[in-house]
């Protein structure tokens, strides 16, 4: 069911793969919520998912960028002005990789070039995706720019290894991007930590299966889909969170706030 909450913005979306993102799912919120958006992703990555069909089904313009690469930024946010027909209204990122974690190397062990990489690709680059717009004048009043976070950057996970250092800088880089963009153009700035999701990236994690049963039995409402969200993202890109900033928005079921479930308790006495 369409309520128009996005009616006439424009918008940009990164990181959809495949019908299992979280991007992916945005992307089709989106649309149904009447935005139009460019979608873009790293050339690689385009290449291993399926981001062509995305735009078909959606009507949206895609411009691969690398979103480390400051120029290559810059010329999204100009191309998409340009797609679009005016200043950006929204912005989505969601992005991450950690080679240590798809080489099973221990957090005590880090290979430091792949950390320099997981930091530069899973968090600098929301600063630079902010500084570019900021640099272009390229977003609306009272736009919103949201980062898909994780948990594991206020607890500690041992297999989210350094991508739980990613996530810790990409919310402190929302919280004081959030007060320079708010001051400059009342532009917003939040990160959503989401639940364990069932998305390409989330499942090439080792033991992901049996921790996204643990968190199931943890949450009092279980955990929240990619389509749940998709509606969050929505909502937050929406009018109706005029003033929300600067927030790291725990959305879980519940995850986040509990101790210890009954469901857990007779898991363990099991064992």
């Amino acid at each position: 069911m369409s309520y128009n909450l996005l009616k006439g913005k424009r918008g940009i979306i990164s990181g959809a793969l495949d019908a299992n993102s979280i991007a992916w799912k945005v992307a089709e919120k989106a649309h149904e919520e009447g935005a139009i958006f460019t979608l873009t992703n790293a050339p690689i990555a385009m290449r291993m998912g399926e981001i062509n069909k995305l735009a078909e089904k959606t009507g949206s313009k895609i411009i691969p960028a690398d979103a480390t690469n400051m120029d290559e930024l810059k010329n999204l946010f100009t191309q998409s002005q340009e797609i679009l027909g005016g200043k950006i209204d929204f912005v989505l990122h969601s992005i991450g990789m950690s080679a240590n974690i798809r080489k099973n190397i221990p957090y005590p062990e880090l290979n430091y070039d792949y950390y320099m990489k997981s930091v530069d690709v899973s968090s600098m680059s929301f600063h630079k995706m902010m500084s570019a717009a900021y640099q272009l004048d390229a977003m609306n009043e009272w736009g919103s720019v949201v980062g898909l976070s994780y948990i594991a950057s206020q607890r500690t996970f041992s297999f989210y290894t350094d991508m739980a250092d990613a996530k810790a800088m990409l919310e402190s880089i929302a919280r004081s991007f959030g007060y320079h963009y708010g001051k400059h153009k009342n532009v917003r700035v939040n990160t959503i930590s989401q639940s364990p999701t069932k998305t390409t990236a989330g499942s090439g994690i080792k033991g992901f299966e049996d921790f996204y049963d643990y968190a199931q039995k943890l949450s009092p409402l279980g955990n929240a889909t990619a389509e749940d969200c998709a509606n969050y993202c929505i909502l937050m890109f929406s009018d109706l969170s005029r003033m929300v900033t600067m927030q790291n928005l725990f959305h879980d079921g519940g995850y986040s706030m509990t101790g210890v479930s009954n469901e857990v308790m007779e898991m363990v006495s099991k064992k």
